[in-house]
């Protein structure tokens, strides 16, 4: 099956956006993904959280509604601790554990990669409800996937330069 320049575009902003965050997030302990800068604005780990979350409301909810797989990927109180609007927690215990978000992360990525093709043709151009960015349809909530996650890597960025990491090469 081939797919659209369209959906071939979006998968691909959608992968190298991931790829960018796994290379800020490879050198940091533990400790430091639930590290609050002052004054505190967020966390490695609620960043994180929250990209999963939002990978997963962008490219597989909007897409196709709720599914039975959905319960697999991630809890309704994952959801709702790193959804768009909450306040990102100051101390350790507001999270799950690194690996508990990474591998939710990885799992909604990879529902996400194998739905994707499943979704190529005239119901892309269905419109979205707010919120939205750039174009009110289907294609436009995935387009703005990766350039959600990309805002957020930056954020992730700051957190690692207020650690005194170095800027990745």
């Amino acid at each position: 099956m081939s797919l659209s320049d369209r959906l071939t575009i979006a998968i691909r902003q959608i992968e190298s956006a991931r790829e960018y965050t796994l290379n800020l997030l490879q050198d940091l302990g533990e400790d430091e993904w639930y590290w609050t800068p002052t004054p505190a604005f967020s966390t490695v780990a609620w960043q994180v959280g929250h990209l999963a979350m939002a990978e997963y409301g962008l490219c597989l909810f909007r897409q196709r509604g709720r599914a039975e797989v959905d319960s697999e990927l991630m809890s309704g109180a994952f959801r709702k601790k790193f959804m768009r609007g909450t306040t990102p927690g100051t101390s350790r215990e507001d999270y799950p554990s690194r690996n508990e978000i990474l591998q939710v992360l990885q799992r909604v990525h990879e529902q996400v990669l194998q739905e994707l093709p499943n979704f190529d043709g005239p119901a892309l151009d269905e419109p979205m409800d707010r919120p939205y960015f750039g174009f009110a349809t289907r294609y436009g909530s995935l387009l703005f996937a990766g350039h959600h996650e990309m805002i957020h890597a930056g954020q992730i960025g700051v957190l690692r330069r207020l650690m005194g990491k170095s800027p990745l090469a």
